[in-house]
């Protein structure tokens, strides 16, 4: 008897099966997302909800500045006008080839807060930002430690609600998402995936509750450690090779039993995160592979289903409009897909105050980043991916 055909009619079948319920199993996996979406919007708070502590302790503000001459004294200025008494602005120049440190030195004629680290050489077994980092929290000489980027600006009274809001919660380390500043259309094409992909994809609110490092993020621009909790977890040498430190020392915070919290930082704190299209495109390839731990298979997978998720059903209404409908996709799933994925959008624009007349093109801005997804994989495991004139090394992953 031959089994081949037999065979191959079960595959048929098998795949027909598949492509009858894969549209339901997409709007189903995109009302689950707007659920989240709508419970993290309504969960996380924003500095100014706590009342301001009476007892402010000393914090040491850290900033790891390469090449940001045409950045760093706005930065810094802002964080040297904070409504606040005990604190320090320390910045590490980590061998800037501009002009860097000479702003950073006539800053600090006028103003004795500020103070101003040279870079040690970066040793073997480092990424370059993470050595600086290291060597500011050990020349910090506050119980609180907030590392931001020479690329963000901040209001008088970040400092103060900021720590508020820690010491109210408990926390061990606070991170926000500020507001993104986007200029050209590169950036406004790309960035807004990042608020999607925190509102939606990570149950917050439960992450904060119920302690899953697995599930925790974390925004570099913006973190803010007891000095204690962050040396206790290993500080930046245990997470030294990683291209998503941040990620990495939340969930090292979360599993050592620490307290985690992520806050609404968009009145506070402004960021232009990157400039243009390429630098955008360059900045996200060093480090989205590192999200899923380096992980081929299931990075691949996951950045397969998200596309198919949410850029799939407009693609079925578009073909539609244009006279070839498509048989597996129902139009009327294809159109509540759509409404679901344009609701989950507008929830984490208006949290990240993106503006709105952009979510008409989150399809493509969808497709772009799942590209670079992709790029990162290829750019890391091939070792060319690099940031600031430096290579990055290939990572250890994994299937």
């Amino acid at each position: 008897m031959d089994y081949q055909p037999l065979l191959a009619e079960e595959r048929v079948n098998f795949l027909s099966q598949y492509l009858e319920v894969f549209p339901y199993t997409v709007m189903g996996f995109t009302v689950l997302l707007l659920v989240v979406g709508f419970i993290n919007f309504f969960a996380i708070k924003r500095f100014d909800e706590y009342p301001i502590a009476a007892d402010l302790p000393r914090v040491s503000i850290l900033v790891p500045a390469r090449n940001e001459a045409d950045k760093i004294e706005r930065c810094v200025q802002t964080l040297l006008a904070q409504s606040y008494d005990d604190y320090e602005v320390v910045v590490l120049d980590d061998h800037s080839t501009d002009t860097t440190l000479a702003i950073l030195e006539n800053i600090a004629r006028q103003d004795a807060r500020l103070h101003i680290l040279n870079g040690k050489p970066l040793p073997g077994g480092w990424l370059g930002k993470h050595w600086a980092c290291h060597q500011l929290a050990q020349s910090a000489t506050g119980g609180l430690l907030l590392f931001t980027d020479a690329d963000t600006r901040h209001a008088p009274n970040m400092l103060r609600d900021s720590v508020s809001a820690f010491l109210a919660e408990d926390a061990d380390m606070l991170t926000i998402f500020p507001r993104e500043e986007m200029v050209t259309w590169g950036e406004r094409l790309i960035i807004p995936a990042i608020g999607f992909f925190i509102f939606s994809f990570l149950p917050l609110a439960l992450v904060q509750k119920l302690h899953m490092p697995a599930l925790a993020v974390a925004i570099g621009q913006f973190m803010m450690f007891r000095k204690e909790s962050l040396e206790a977890v290993g500080g930046f040498e245990s997470v030294r090779m990683n291209t998503m430190d941040d990620v990495s020392l939340a969930r090292q915070i979360i599993r050592n039993g620490y307290h985690w919290r992520i806050m609404d930082g968009t009145h506070h704190v402004t960021c232009r995160m990157y400039s243009g299209f390429w630098e955008t495109v360059d900045g996200f390839t060093k480090n989205i592979f590192a999200y899923f731990d380096y992980h081929l298979l299931l990075s691949a997978l996951a950045w397969t289903w998200i596309w198919l998720a949410y850029a799939l059903p407009p693609l079925v209404l578009l073909a539609d409009a244009f006279g070839m409908p498509v048989e597996f996709f129902p139009y009327q799933i294809a159109v509540y897909s759509t409404a679901l994925a344009l609701l989950s959008w507008a929830v984490s624009f208006r949290r990240f105050r993106f503006p709105m007349a952009l979510l008409v093109i989150y399809p493509v801005t969808l497709t772009l980043f799942v590209l670079i997804a992709f790029r990162s994989m290829v750019y890391n495991l091939m070792g060319q991916a690099n940031w600031k004139d430096r290579t990055l090394a290939p990572p250890l992953w994994r299937w």
